[in-house]
């Protein structure tokens, strides 16, 4: 059994959503509902406590006390996982929301390295060896414990996860090689004309001490504060031992709307295995099953309290839906609780919960 105290696990999760349009205003991107059942943030949180770790640290910056009260209501009722808020983590202590936290003292976060100097007394806490860094807008269940012990035994500075993509979409990623012996010989943020088909994973286990050094070199300089753009580009440079982990299965970066639009369409083409894994954070006692074919539905899924007189097509719809008589939904997306009104064309778009409806161009490669 893989031995997790000294494992910081980090959660970053400082994103608008401003790239999602409509389906990212006036939310945070970590909670946008995704497949039916839960949201972005659920993936990362549901593969940690199945792993094995018992708390997770969240890094956050935009909007965060929405965020945490979020969390702190949703992951830590039951015992034995807890999402953690550093300074704001006493205020959590009880099973009740805080009235007020703690005034921010530090600058705001510039970028995912930065979080971790504004946080650093959290994430390099005593005991800690080895620290998993997580973000919160990637769609995949995963068991950390293979890399953690990977990570351990080759005795590397860093381990990446990695996974071999269409080349196509290559230019969206942090591409990586590595040579016979599975080093990292090259890592590009997003490259111009990508020589590889393998992409960081956005997941990975660093050595604590070797990432606190990078991180206290790096402050103060010209940099970008981002792991992917610096940390990681400056450990290469200085010949640290990096090594990758290859992750296998379904693994989705959702950034735009496109992306998110396109995901879903895959969810609803057949059963996968997926539906059955992902974590059931929204409304969990209503059920969700993939529906090849019944009266009014065809290759979508559905929540089992779905009212449905209309006709839906390629979709997937979230629990609360109510389709309205004559109205047609295909290729789309409808979130918790949206009414379609009858007589509704609904193509290739987003349904909001309110029933605002956004079209997606299918296709884009954003």
């Amino acid at each position: 059994m893989t031995d997790l105290r000294a494992v910081r696990a980090v959660l970053l999760a400082g994103g608008e959503g401003r790239r999602m349009g409509p389906l990212g205003t006036g939310r945070l991107k970590p909670l946008v509902p995704y497949g039916g059942t839960c949201r972005l943030i659920d993936f990362s949180l549901a593969n940690a406590r199945a792993s094995g770790l018992s708390e997770v640290l969240l890094l956050s910056q935009y909007e965060e006390r929405l965020l945490m009260d979020d969390l702190h209501l949703m992951w830590n009722t039951a015992p034995g996982f807890r999402v953690r808020f550093g300074p704001y983590d006493d205020a959590y202590r009880g099973p009740d929301l805080p009235a007020r936290l703690p005034r921010r003292t530090w600058p705001l976060e510039r970028g995912t390295a930065d979080a971790l100097i504004r946080k650093a007394p959290y994430v390099f806490t005593e005991g800690t060896e080895q620290v998993l860094v997580l973000h919160a807008d990637h769609v995949y269940r995963y068991d950390y414990r293979p890399l953690i012990e990977g990570h351990r035994a080759s005795g590397a500075a860093l381990t990446i996860a990695y996974q071999r993509i269409e080349p196509r979409w290559v230019h969206l990623f942090g591409m990586v090689r590595f040579d016979g012996g599975g080093r990292l010989t090259e890592f590009t943020e997003k490259p111009d004309n990508p020589t590889s088909d393998l992409v960081f994973a956005a997941f990975c286990v660093f050595d604590a001490a070797v990432l606190r050094r990078y991180l206290t070199a790096l402050e103060g300089t010209g940099w970008q504060h981002d792991i992917s753009r610096d940390v990681i580009p400056a450990m290469l440079a200085a010949g640290e031992h990096i090594r990758g982990h290859e992750v296998r299965g379904h693994w989705e970066d959702i950034g735009t709307v496109e992306r998110y639009h396109r995901a879903h369409l895959a969810l609803a083409a057949g059963p996968a295995p997926e539906l059955a894994r992902m974590p059931r954070t929204l409304r969990p006692s209503v059920g969700r099953s993939w529906v090849a074919e019944a009266p009014g539905v065809r290759a979508s899924v559905i929540a089992s309290d779905l009212v449905n007189d209309g006709v839906v097509a390629d979709s997937v719809l979230f629990p609360g839906v109510r389709i309205g008589a004559g109205a047609r939904v295909r290729r789309s997306v409808v979130l918790p609780g949206a009414v379609i009104p009858p007589g509704a064309d609904i193509e290739a778009a987003v349904v909001l919960e309110d029933g605002h409806i956004q079209h997606v161009a299918e296709g884009v490669s954003a």
